[in-house]
């Protein structure tokens, strides 16, 4: 329990002594303090910020309005309730409509000195450590990728060239029965050309040159894209931050990022009522490496791509940015590996919430720094 006043001494007699409520308020985990029947009587404004409700909102209401009722929350709620003994749990998701899946880890401990049986709940947000788990896992599939590539660029793809050109050869000659054959080999051997090439691109080690991006003209690109070919028939959404600083990072790199991932959007979406919405925002972010250097960029630029698709299947989401991770009838399983090797190769981070009706990927990228230290990097191509 917090103590409702600081101690007083001294020259500090006079001071204005700040109260419990303004204490909580300061914190900058969510914290909301719920009585016998679990209804919220305090809520500070990181709560608000966490239950995206205003004070007002949540005062007065029980906690199950805003969490479901198998919520693991409340297990624990009930367990300090019935033993009055301080509680804590890492690893809980959260899970509603509003909040979508929230990893946080919480601490509850029963209020004291008239605290008529109420509870303190404090929730911190834990999805730092998974976004580092996130890019450690995307930097080592995309490294095995461009292994595989550079194997296949040699050992495969000149082959294959002297293959279709001995069967032009060949085609010359032949009757029709036998030319139907031929091209089937000039067919197969260009469709294998053409995946060996887009493994290619994971094996570029070198650094990215970048520049100042203005994020919104890139997904305006991509959505003139998408309106005049896969994406016809979609409702597109734009919802930007106007004031959101540039991104710092190679302009055609992140138009295909985003190309791949509104194809993916715009290919899951309902044929009846089909959405994809883009967003943007400004968010205090994580400071991550950049890989090949020693320097760690603060990430506070959220990009958003959103579809109302019947979801993720299970089965694929604890590999999905893997290559060859796919449930598309003639997918190749390279569109995420490579939005997750550009994203990591900028110092990013890409992740994914989905449920039926909302899957959002979210790509958080650095801004761009200081002009004076823009003149010490490489220059824009």
């Amino acid at each position: 329990m917090i103590p409702a006043a600081w101690p007083r001494s001294g020259k500090h007699d006079t001071e204005v002594v700040p109260s419990a409520s303004a204490i909580l308020d300061a914190l900058v985990e969510a914290v909301v303090v719920v009585d016998r029947q679990a209804r919220v009587i305090h809520a500070n404004p990181a709560a608000e910020q966490f239950f995206d409700l205003s004070a007002a909102m949540l005062l007065g209401r029980p906690l199950s309005e805003f969490l479901p009722a198998d919520s693991p929350l409340f297990s624990l709620l009930d367990q300090v309730m019935q033993t009055g003994a301080a509680v804590s749990e890492n690893g809980v998701t959260l899970s509603s409509s509003r909040l979508g899946n929230r990893f946080v880890a919480l601490l509850m401990a029963p209020l004291q000195d008239g605290g008529g049986g109420g509870v303190a709940i404090s929730i911190l947000e834990q999805s730092i450590a998974r976004k580092i788990d996130n890019q450690m896992l995307h930097r080592g599939a995309a490294r095995s990728v461009g292994a595989m590539g550079s194997m296949l660029a040699h050992e495969v793809k000149n082959p294959l060239s002297g293959i279709r050109g001995a069967a032009q050869l060949l085609e010359q000659s032949a009757g029709d029965a036998e030319r139907e054959l031929t091209q089937l080999i000039c067919d197969e051997t260009d469709r294998i050309v053409a995946l060996v090439e887009r493994m290619e691109a994971f094996a570029d080690g070198r650094p990215v040159e970048r520049s100042a991006v203005n994020i919104h003209q890139v997904l305006g690109h991509v959505r003139k894209v998408a309106e005049h070919g896969f994406g016809r028939g979609v409702r597109f959404v734009e919802v930007y931050d106007p004031s959101l600083p540039e991104v710092w990072g190679n302009r055609n790199q992140l138009i295909q990022v985003f190309l791949n991932l509104a194809k993916n959007a715009c290919e899951a979406v309902p044929k009846e009522g089909a959405e994809v919405i883009f967003s943007t925002a400004y968010r205090q972010g994580v400071r991550l490496a950049v890989p090949g250097t020693h320097q760690r960029v603060h990430l506070p630029l959220v990009v958003s791509v959103q579809d109302n698709g019947p979801g993720i299947p299970e089965e694929l989401r604890e590999n999905l940015f893997d290559a060859f991770v796919t449930n598309k009838v003639n997918g190749t399983g390279l569109g995420l590996a490579l939005v997750a090797k550009i994203v990591n190769d900028h110092g990013g981070v890409v992740e994914f919430q989905s449920e039926p009706r909302r899957t959002v990927f979210n790509v958080m990228l650095p801004m761009r720094p200081p002009m004076a230290d823009v003149t010490k990097r490489s220059p824009a191509p």
